[in-house]
């Protein structure tokens, strides 16, 4: 697991889309992601309500069969059980992975959301970690205190299993994520439009493609 798209239909269509412009540029997004090979989709669309999410995520669940693409429901473990979801990605205040766990069928994965290296290392349970926000990003207030790099670094150490980075990543930054010791990236704006910056102009299939030869190359070498 290397590359995850955490998605925002709202930022993706526009503040002002109508409801179902934005889930029809979702779903486009999600389409894309699923053909350039994205490991990884977190279904991040807190306002909606149980109902509408679970519709969503069914629809959404069509489009990955087949693939390698995994898709997990950001912290409603009801919904992604009710749906049959790949798994479940927690927030750092949400329930215990081992908790979860004990729901959740065999294959299920359970991701947990993690800001320093102890709330790694209590994260008993779970298949992968997210950690961050590593950089400055549009998605956290200003007042947000950035990882960085070191404090990516002492996560991964602490931690028993993957850790993606999020928070400010961009292509340009890769090599210096995957030196830390990082198993990939999580990102939401890395996946907007290809004129977002921090893609340098990539198309969808480059960005995934540059992302997976660089952890790859790093783990090859001696």
């Amino acid at each position: 697991m290397k590359v995850c798209l955490v998605t925002d239909r709202r930022r993706l269509a526009g503040a002002d889309a109508p409801p179902a412009e934005a889930r029809r540029r979702l779903a486009s997004q999600v389409h894309d992601a699923v053909q350039a090979g994205v490991d990884l989709i977190q279904v991040r669309e807190r306002d909606l309500a149980a109902a509408d999410l679970a519709t969503l995520v069914t629809d959404l669940l069509a489009m990955t069969r087949g693939s390698a693409t995994r898709l997990v429901v950001n912290d409603r473990l009801d919904v992604a059980l009710a749906c049959g979801a790949g798994g479940v990605h927690l927030r750092g205040d949400s329930i215990a992975p081992a908790d979860a766990r004990r729901l959740a069928p065999a294959g299920f994965l359970v991701g947990r959301s993690v800001h320093t290296p102890n709330e790694a290392k209590d994260a008993a349970g779970a298949d992968y970690l997210i950690a961050g926000a590593v950089f400055a990003t549009a998605s956290k207030p200003e007042t947000t205190r950035w990882l960085g790099l070191d404090g990516l670094r002492a996560i991964v150490r602490s931690a028993g299993v993957p850790v993606l980075a999020i928070g400010g990543v961009t292509v340009d930054r890769l090599a210096e994520i995957a030196a830390t010791g990082a198993a990939g990236i999580a990102a939401i704006g890395m996946f907007q439009p290809a004129g977002d910056a921090s893609r340098g102009g990539s198309s969808l299939e480059d960005l995934v493609s540059r992302v997976h030869r660089r952890f790859d190359s790093l783990r090859a070498a001696p």
